[in-house]
């Protein structure tokens, strides 16, 4: 089959057009035909190394997290899906590989495509939704009436997220350029903030969550605009030490781990205040929930630009340069 290979980590390193295996399938695995595969900027982390302490894989290496496709074989074990299924799914780690024709996916990670979407649509949705998912419903539990800071808000996680919040009843502030101002708002933002010309330490007061994904500098101010027991959930780092209990990390890696975070755990305990650090996991029971929502038009995915399977360097390129509005989305044949 046709994919896209990392050779080796590199910062921005093209990636390598070539033949390889098809993927052999485990008894709980489904192999999915690749209509579409959406990128991330987790792909790209990978690809620059920034990730390969606590995500050593082997190189070569097919990059992609999101898919949505075809069902065309199923596993011994497999009961929930059949050949000729849409589905969509977030691959699981160290079995990423959504730049190919064809990927194999577990059975428990994957879910029926939305339907009234197209494939492109449906392969912008599955990291972005399940981060949102598992910040603002599993972590934060997020009630009605709550407040939450939604940074980014014209990102991938950002569009999705803005949308979860106020479904979930919060009232709902984001950072955007003054070009995103009306996207954000029409995405049910309460209050969005100029980046470029506003300062969101002098505009929020009080929230319950912050979801957090910018810098170090943004993660230090984020912590001011809580109310004594908020919580700060962050997808960008540093990582916590349950982060490392999670993935089962070497004793070193853990204790790398923990120093990483240890200024932020400690700011954050002076003001009563709680630091988490998110990896989103694969769900594909999550990713029904999700599917009801966009088939409800609850929520509705937000795509910037489809590239064609051969462009997908072109692709890489336009995420790196971070103006992506919405999702970016590779399409194959």
């Amino acid at each position: 089959m046709k994919a896209f290979v990392l050779e080796q980590y590199g910062k921005r390193r093209p990636l390598q057009a070539a033949d390889v295996q098809t993927p052999q399938l485990r008894e709980d695995d489904v192999l999915v035909q690749v209509h579409a595969a959406g990128l991330n900027q987790l792909d790209a982390k990978i690809r620059d190394g920034e990730f390969k302490l606590i995500l050593p894989y082997r190189m070569p290496l097919i990059l992609g997290h999101d898919v949505a496709g075809v069902v065309v074989a199923v596993g011994p074990r497999v009961r929930q899906f059949k050949a000729g299924d849409e589905v969509y799914a977030r691959t699981d780690d160290f079995r990423i590989g959504t730049l190919a024709e064809f990927v194999a996916v577990k059975e428990t990670s994957l879910a029926l495509k939305p339907r009234g979407i197209g494939m492109e649509e449906a392969a912008s949705i599955p990291l972005v939704g399940l981060t949102a998912w598992q910040a603002l419903v599993e972590r934060a539990q997020l009630k009605p009436g709550q407040k939450v800071f939604v940074q980014a808000g014209s990102g991938g996680v950002g569009t999705f997220a803005i949308q979860l919040a106020k479904h979930l009843g919060a009232t709902v502030a984001t950072t955007t350029s003054t070009a995103n101002m009306a996207l954000v708002k029409s995405l049910g933002a309460d209050v969005a903030i100029d980046y470029r010309s506003q300062d969101f330490e002098q505009v929020l007061r009080d929230y319950d969550v912050v979801l957090h994904s910018q810098d170090g500098k943004t993660l230090d101010k984020s912590l001011r605009v809580l109310r004594p027991g908020g919580k700060l959930i962050s997808i960008s780092g540093p990582p916590d030490p349950a982060f490392g209990q999670d993935i089962a990390a070497p004793g070193f890696v853990k204790l790398v781990i923990r120093l990483l975070s240890a200024g932020i755990r400690r700011k954050a305990r002076d003001r009563g205040v709680g630091y988490e650090f998110l990896f989103m996991k694969a769900n594909g029971s999550q990713l029904r929930e999700i599917a009801a929502l966009v088939e409800s038009g609850t929520i509705r995915p937000v795509l910037d630009r489809v590239y064609p399977f051969e462009a997908t360097n072109e692709a890489m390129d336009y995420l790196d340069a971070g103006r992506a509005k919405g999702k970016v989305v590779v399409k194959l044949a």
